[in-house]
């Protein structure tokens, strides 16, 4: 079945089919005809002819740090919600948080057909900074804030500071595990948060009470066992992420702790493990799902706008939500 097919059946001109497959004007009663038609037939335009017509490929690249990841996954679905309604398919090209990964795949879709990206961020080094200065095809960044380039990110420090003006209302001795500085929404933002909440409030937090973990379950029960080796008085820890603190309370709870009681444990990210861990995980919850939904509705705007620059920035709420692993006063 073809285009001209299409047309001897519905009795309308070629040309009057290509302009409804194309959205162009069309009469209301022939619009009717050639979509009755084309329902009968299951007739589905060519692609590749529709590509040479539209110079649009209706494909988009998301570039993503670890696929198994709760909090991709969660933008990746909201991502999806939309682009996918608007007649997008998604390329995914998981990175495994690989920093030449994601310049092999900025590179792969900057040079081919994708009509868009999306490039979820980790750690944004002079490399990648360099290739997005050249950058000719429609990209927003999700995660990360970068000036001058479209994005959503959360608001982390906030967050941050918001979950520890909670826990210092019961905690004196503070431990942290943070991830590497380089990354500087979770690893620089979350810890400045958790610092400037202890600071007003006259508590310490000794340089050797914040050990980096790599986002991990297993570093985070590792950092917590070499912590308590050698601060075992400690009574509140704080986690950058969820994974790390589960990871923590596996370890305090086999080694005798008793949580809340003793340590209360805080994590960030309201991810699936914090809520079936026991006691379910106090946390900060960040709107990811809507987070992926703005980045496509973003990156949608841009490659519509026929080439005008467009450098909005959206940063996202959060809320703390409080579970059984803090303590009441």
């Amino acid at each position: 079945m073809n285009i001209n097919e299409i047309a001897k059946l519905a009795g309308v001109s070629r040309a009057t089919v290509s302009r409804y497959l194309n959205q162009g004007y069309v009469s209301e009663e022939k619009k009717k005809i050639i979509r009755k038609v084309i329902e009968e037939t299951g007739y589905q335009p060519s692609s590749q002819a529709q590509m040479l017509r539209t110079k649009k490929t209706k494909l988009v690249g998301v570039i993503l740090p670890k696929i198994d990841s709760n909090t991709i996954s969660r933008e990746v679905a909201g991502i999806s919600d939309i682009l996918t309604k608007q007649g997008y398919q998604l390329i995914l090209a998981n990175t495994n948080n690989s920093t030449e990964e994601e310049l092999k795949y900025l590179s792969l879709f900057r040079d081919n057909q994708v009509d868009g990206v999306i490039f979820i961020a980790t750690i944004l080094t002079k490399q990648h900074k360099d290739m997005l200065k050249e950058y000719r095809v429609p990209i927003v960044l999700l995660g990360q804030h970068l000036e001058g380039y479209p994005c959503i990110y959360q608001d982390d420090y906030k967050a941050a500071m918001s979950l520890t003006e909670e826990l210092v209302k019961s905690g004196k001795k503070f431990g942290y595990i943070t991830v590497t500085d380089k990354d500087e929404a979770v690893g620089r933002k979350r810890l400045s948060g958790v610092e400037e909440v202890l600071k007003k409030n006259r508590i310490e937090l000794n340089s050797d009470c914040v050990k980096c973990g790599s986002f991990t379950l297993e570093s985070g029960y590792e950092k917590t066992e070499e912590l308590f080796n050698e601060y075992p008085d400690i009574d509140t820890l704080i986690c950058a992420t969820d994974t790390m603190a589960v990871g923590a309370v596996n370890w305090l709870k086999k080694n005798g702790y008793q949580i809340p009681m003793q340590i209360q444990v805080a994590g960030m990210g309201d991810s699936y493990l914090g809520k079936i861990v026991e006691p379910n995980l106090t946390t900060v919850h960040f709107f990811y799902k809507t987070s992926g939904k703005e980045a496509a509705r973003m990156l949608i705007e841009l490659m519509e706008s026929e080439n005008v620059p467009i450098h909005k920035e959206i940063k996202m709420g959060c809320k703390v939500v409080m579970r059984g692993s803090h303590r009441s006063i």
